[in-house]
């Protein structure tokens, strides 16, 4: 008998599913609450069958309930059982408005046949990341009617009848091909408010005196947040996959947006111990706050975890004086404090955007047409915390003198301190910044490819990905649905993916799990 099942992450117990309780620290009341979440989620989708592209049956309040309640449900986004039914309520009340509809029961969400079961999931787990980047994107005004429809389509599709694995199959291309839509559309969206990013120094450095943390992928509330601290001696701090803020001219410009704190944010009950300063989360990932420090951890949006205060949204905006007056009290650290890295260091880069990197083209085609560039690696994905992800330092560290790494996500804490030296005055390791960039890694790849006149298979380039939670699967899927080939994915393989499945994807894609660092290089470069 189990207590709940959840089999989203990579760090899921004993790489098949959580049963007794989540690793993550959700309990199995919080996990069987997401699952009603869910199951009305898919009842809302299916009040609405029948909506097509641009048509209003279905409100605009149910859009954002659609991607507000499966961005709740990512890994280490909201361990609030009160929250999270409170949502399924209003996803009920909304459902009611658009007709007479079931919900999916929770327990078919993940019984069945394997295969049947293996791809719904990753087709469930696959929009989950694609609310979160669509979420982001409408908090700054941007909006796309075709990813909105997916989401009816792809619950739709969840709670329907079994069908042929080529069918699902073509639903999961879809759903990268939406993905690669949505991330373009947070481009836009974050680009048009903040400026294109520029490669930028970050410190790590934490001067003395009051300090705020703000953690997650929300820009929109860093910049509130930077303007309510404007003139009150607080300083701010990114942390996680918010270090890439800084690249950021509209963000960068604010004189208190001082640095980074940490690294990824499976260390943050280590790093945050006992920090006299407050931390704001805005989205994933969070873990359960330690008491030593849980007293000024702040959440927002659709973060939530019991007995933190949460700042909520009210006509668009936010009041951030309870975190601003948490930071003031607590005074901060007398003196200045100088973090490292995983890997030492004091100094990040990041800024590399697919705008700053196209921008010396000619430079990189140039360094490739005369030898000094090799090839190119993006190792890039989420952190975590089982063994073996020191894969990827070492990976990176090994890479040959005459190759480019670029990185995204936080899976860069892994190798982001190390001085890697450059090539032709171009750097060899580049930050194109957070997991949503991989626009910026797709943009480059394909205009690499148009200047040589070839695929972006044919181009010396590999994927090293490291994978976590459910963005990395929508990212994923939209890298298969562009046809890119050979694929070194790890640490682990996703629970959810069958072996029948899994074999399907291997065939067809060349995707392959990651070995040894010194195996998988020479086998990439012969």
């Amino acid at each position: 008998m189990s207590n709940m099942f959840c089999f989203q992450c990579e760090q899921t117990a004993g790489g098949k599913g959580c049963v007794k309780t989540g690793v993550c620290g959700k309990t199995p009341a919080v996990a069987n609450a997401q699952d009603e979440l869910t199951g009305a989620l898919v009842g809302l989708a299916r009040a609405a069958e029948g909506r097509e592209h641009g048509q209003e049956e279905a409100t605009q309040r149910a859009d954002e309930l659609l991607m507000q309640g499966l961005f709740a449900t990512i890994t280490n986004v909201n361990f609030d059982e009160a929250r999270i039914r409170e949502l399924t309520a209003f996803v009920r009340k909304e459902k009611e408005k658009l007709g007479d509809a079931e919900d999916l029961a929770p327990d078919e969400l993940w019984s069945g046949d394997p295969d049947q079961v293996s791809l719904r999931s990753t087709l469930l787990l696959g929009m989950r990341g694609i609310a979160a980047y669509a979420w982001h994107a409408y908090v700054l005004g941007k909006k796309d009617a075709d990813v909105t429809a997916f989401f009816y389509k792809g619950l739709q599709a969840i709670g329907g009848p079994a069908r042929p694995v080529a069918e699902w199959l073509v639903l999961l291309m879809e759903c990268g091909e939406i993905n690669l839509k949505c991330m373009a559309l947070l481009d836009e969206a974050n680009t048009s408010a903040f400026g294109q990013p520029v490669p930028v120094k970050v410190s790590t450095i934490i001067e003395k005196g009051p300090f705020i943390i703000i953690s997650g992928h929300d820009l929109h509330d860093l910049k509130q947040l930077l303007i309510q601290t404007e003139g009150k001696g607080v300083n701010v701090y990114t942390h996680g996959e918010m270090l890439p803020a800084h690249a950021y001219p509209e963000l960068k410009k604010y004189p208190h947006l001082k640095g980074n704190f940490g690294t990824a944010w499976q260390n943050q009950q280590k790093e945050l111990d006992g920090v006299p300063g407050a931390v704001l989360f805005t989205t994933n990932c969070l873990m359960p706050p330690k008491p030593s420090y849980a007293d000024r951890v702040f959440t927002t949006a659709v973060v939530g975890y019991p007995g933190l205060v949460h700042i909520p949204d009210k006509n668009g905006g936010k009041d951030f004086s309870p975190v601003i007056n948490k930071a003031l009290e607590l005074e901060g650290w007398p003196e200045d404090r100088r973090l490292t890295g995983i890997n030492g260091g004091t100094v990040l880069t990041t800024g590399f955007g697919h705008h700053a990197v196209l921008g010396v083209a000619d430079r990189v085609v140039e360094a490739v047409k005369s030898g000094a560039i090799k090839h190119f690696f993006l190792v890039g994905g989420c952190d975590g915390a089982r063994p073996g992800r020191n894969y990827y330092t070492e990976f990176v560290r090994k890479t040959p003198a005459d190759t480019v790494i670029l990185t995204l996500a936080c899976g860069k804490y892994r190798f982001n301190a190390l001085d890697l030296g450059e090539i032709n005055g171009l750097p060899r390791l580049m930050d194109m910044g957070q997991c949503n960039d991989a626009y910026s890694a797709i943009r480059v790849a394909m205009a690499l490819a148009d200047a040589f006149g070839c695929t972006v298979n044919d181009l010396p380039l590999t994927l090293v990905l490291s994978w976590y939670e459910q963005k990395a699967v929508a990212i994923l899927l939209t890298l298969l649905a562009l046809g890119i080939k050979n694929i070194l994915l790890g640490p682990t393989l996703p629970a959810f993916i069958s072996q029948n499945v899994w074999d399907l994807l291997a065939e067809r894609y060349a995707i392959r799990k990651i070995s040894l660092p010194e195996e998988d290089l020479k086998m990439i470069l012969g």
